[in-house]
């Protein structure tokens, strides 16, 4: 990997491990038994596979989905416009929904999700985010469950890329240099 340079660390492995059972707990404690967990890809994958094997672990067993979304394409900044990619295939209408995505960002992504599952009839849309990154959103987005409070940095890594790459990396780091 030789852009190693350009990576600084921001949140390990185990801190990464350490937030997520106490975000498990969290959401435990106050979603119901009978909800869907779904994935907004590509970004969050690593982070969902991980908070719904903790979800798991504290007694929960959600039905799992994803949903693909677009609104970066190769860039560092939002192109503004969220298309929908991919939509759920597991039935939401009437059901609490748990939207699992990397990053709050300018919060146009969770907010068009949130709208999405309301349309096709959920009873209530929650989110859990592993990124809250609160610098410049414009507008009351906010996640009911967020992991760590984000610097105004282009971050990669657990999921998260730059142009398709870093997706791998174990743990979070700010992409220096691009």
């Amino acid at each position: 990997m030789g852009d190693a340079a350009h990576l600084e660390p921001l949140f390990t492995s185990d801190a990464i491990e350490s937030r997520l059972d106490r975000l498990a707990y969290e959401i435990a404690g106050t979603m119901p038994k009978d909800f869907a967990a779904v994935a907004i890809l590509k970004g969050s994958f690593i982070f969902a596979a991980d908070l719904i094997r903790a979800l798991t672990a504290h007694g929960l067993n959600p039905d799992v989905d994803f949903m693909t979304l677009a609104s970066y394409g190769l860039g560092t900044s939002s192109s503004g416009t969220v298309s929908l990619l991919r939509d759920v295939e597991v039935e939401v209408a009437g059901r609490h929904v748990l939207l699992i995505d990397d990053i709050l960002d300018s919060g146009r992504t969770v907010a068009f999700a949130k709208a999405h599952m309301k349309a096709k009839g959920a009873a209530a849309v929650h989110t859990c985010v592993l990124l809250d990154k609160t610098s410049g959103r414009s507008g009351a987005s906010r996640a009911d469950f967020a992991g760590f409070a984000c610097p105004p940095a282009f971050v990669v890594g657990y999921g998260m890329d730059h142009a398709h790459k870093y997706r791998g990396l174990p743990f979070v780091a700010i992409l220096k240099g691009e």
